[in-house]
């Protein structure tokens, strides 16, 4: 429905097109009326804009509506003893079974909206819509930290270690980690401190992205956080995926030919073992991700120059056997960004 102001300047908007010598039902068109339309508010021949009657009409009250004592028996019934834990699907049949009819079950509903009384009861919960993940996006390295922990076991059965991991989500870089016996916030708040060192970031602290464990956000650990400057960012609760790249990470260390399968002896093995790892990893390991060139060489920007070269080497491979080319060459084109959870298409277009 439109009111008569919004009427008015509809109006006017295509009597000014008209009158440039457009035609009515294409300036109609362009303001998103009918020319029927047009007709019914400003009959032919007149001037006087009529306004929308609907909201002033009488309405005569329906001859088959309920009764306010109807109602208050629908309510009174819904209520009683034996059916105030029901729903109205299963009060009508009762009902029936007893020989009575008070009204349908849309009916029921109805009223019992009417009257407030149509919510969830119990520990039924309504539907929610799941809550978007954070994103973050990294145009070059020590913007966006992702931090996790992980379970190494060790020979005896139900004993564990613990790696804390910070990883950079530019270049997949492991920033620093550590193996501890125990799980437990000062041992987090150490990791992150000497992170920050090592990177010499204190002036232009991190995004620090982890999940929702007890001693990765904790009061110690968040106050940690905020005198260190850094911006704290979660996972959503029980979603594993929003903190992926580290748990890939994870992956690749475990699956690893050199992973002893049968534990570590002790702790001292657990660091001597994942130090040997995050030097392959961050120096040896050509990362699918990265375009096949190590974290380290991404992290320190030497990574611009190997793109190039290995495209040149392509194209020259080319001109030498187009013959062999059925298209372009392989894809050496270095990625500008690199972004966390990134929102769907879909998502953001609405």
């Amino acid at each position: 429905m439109t009111n008569a102001r919004q009427r008015e300047s509809l109006l006017a908007l295509v009597d000014e097109a008209v009158a440039a010598g457009a035609r009515r039902h294409k300036a109609c068109e362009e303001v998103g009326i009918a020319p029927s339309t047009l007709r019914r508010w400003r009959p032919v021949g007149t001037t006087k804009i009529l306004c929308d009657a609907r909201p002033d009409a009488a309405r005569s009250k329906p001859t088959n509506s309920y009764s306010e004592t109807e109602r208050q028996l629908i309510i009174d019934t819904c209520n009683s003893e034996e059916n105030k834990s029901l729903p109205p699907s299963q009060i009508v049949p009762r009902l029936a079974d007893e020989g009575r009819y008070i009204g349908s079950e849309s009916t029921f509903y109805r009223v019992l909206k009417e009257h407030n009384q149509l919510v969830e009861r119990g520990r039924a919960k309504t539907r929610q819509t799941p809550k978007a993940p954070t994103t973050h996006i990294a145009s070059k390295p020590n913007q966006v930290w992702m931090m996790d922990v992980t379970w190494l076991p060790s020979r005896v059965r139900g004993q564990y270690f613990y790696l804390y991991m910070v990883e950079d989500l530019f270049s997949r870089y492991g920033v620093h980690w550590e193996v501890f016996a125990e799980e437990s916030s000062e041992h987090t708040c150490r990791v992150i401190e000497q992170s920050m060192w090592r990177e010499k970031c204190l002036l232009d602290p991190p995004v620090l992205h982890r999940d929702n464990g007890s001693v990765l956000k904790s009061h110690m650990v968040n106050a940690k956080i905020q005198s260190l400057g850094l911006t704290s960012s979660h996972s959503r609760p029980r979603v594993s995926n929003d903190n992926a790249f580290v748990e890939s990470m994870f992956r690749t260390l475990k699956y690893c030919p050199r992973w002893p399968s049968e534990g570590f002896e002790n702790l001292e093995a657990a660091q001597a073992w994942a130090g040997e790892f995050m030097q392959w990893y961050n120096f040896d390991h050509r990362h699918s991700s990265l375009k096949f060139v190590t974290p380290q060489q991404r992290h320190s920007g030497v990574d611009k120059t190997i793109l190039a070269k290995r495209h040149e080497v392509y194209q020259q491979a080319k001109a030498d056997n187009p013959s062999r080319w059925s298209g372009k060459t392989r894809n050496w084109g270095y990625e500008s960004t690199v972004t966390l959870n990134p929102v769907k298409a879909e998502k953001a277009v609405s």
